[in-house]
């Protein structure tokens, strides 16, 4: 016997589902609908699901880790989205050099799920 996992899905809180599904899908994710009405959210080699279903202690303690090549295009990239205020509490902070190769662009979605864009 091999005890082996061969995929792990993660299912993301929404507090206004459609909101998080334009938000997500105008960060580049490609959304498929899947079982239960909820959307798999697809974007290189990440995949996380995005459900109609929210609590706001766990919401708020909820975080994506994304490794990428270029944090400070994350950060005008979720910018330019945010900043045209469709939204609603979604925020970004300014990248962060963490050490002299690590940079970090934090992303906060509209239902107060934390998204880490690692360089």
């Amino acid at each position: 016997m091999t005890l082996d996992i061969k995929s792990m899905n993660v299912y993301v809180p929404a507090k206004d589902f459609e909101l998080s599904k334009r938000f997500y899908a105008a960060l580049g994710f490609t959304l498929t609908e899947a079982w239960g009405g909820n959307f798999d959210c697809r974007l290189g080699n990440s995949l996380f699901r995005l459900q109609n279903y929210y609590v706001e202690g766990w919401a708020n303690n909820f975080m994506l880790q994304f490794q990428v090549d270029d944090a400070n295009a994350w950060y005008e990239h979720a910018k330019a989205i945010i900043e045209g205020g469709e939204f609603g509490d979604a925020r970004v902070m300014l990248p962060e050099a963490v050490t002299e190769d690590t940079i970090i662009t934090h992303v906060v979605d509209p239902s107060g799920v934390l998204l880490i864009f690692i360089q």
